[in-house]
Order: structure tokens, then C-alpha cells, then sequence
């Protein structure tokens, strides 16, 4: 269960990575909607943080009993 929540919190950390980078919303292009979001820049900023601290979470699968507590 730790796994799944892992994965969910990084894809959508890198959601909003293409979010804060690129304005582009791939989990709304992929499921249908406006994929392309406008935001102001201190949002975008915040976006950008959250998708780094996604890709710094995916160091965890490789920890031993780091994703399985």
C-alpha cells in the first residue's frame, strides 16, 4: 500500500513539475479537459518545487523499508 501511495504522490508531483515548467497539464490530457493551464509565476514556482521534491521521492524505491513502513 506504501508503494501505491509512493507512486500516486510522485506522478502527480511531476504533474504539476509540467505544470510549473511548461503550463501543461498531462494527467487532465490524458483523462480529458483542458490540458494547458495558465498560472502566475509565484504558482508556477511552487508547482516546479513540488514536481523537484517528486523526483527527489523516487530515491525512496530503492531504500530498503523506506516505501514498506
Amino acid at each position: 500500500m506504501a508503494k501505491l501511495a509512493l507512486t500516486l504522490v510522485i506522478i502527480g508531483a511531476l504533474n504539476w513539475l509540467l505544470v510549473g515548467f511548461f503550463e501543461w497539464d498531462l494527467v487532465a490530457a490524458i483523462l480529458g479537459g483542458d490540458s494547458h493551464r495558465e498560472s502566475s509565476g509565484i504558482s508556477r514556482v511552487i508547482y516546479a518545487l513540488v514536481g523537484i521534491a517528486g523526483l527527489y521521492c523516487i530515491r525512496f524505491y530503492f531504500e530498503e523499508n523506506a516505501a514498506s513502513r
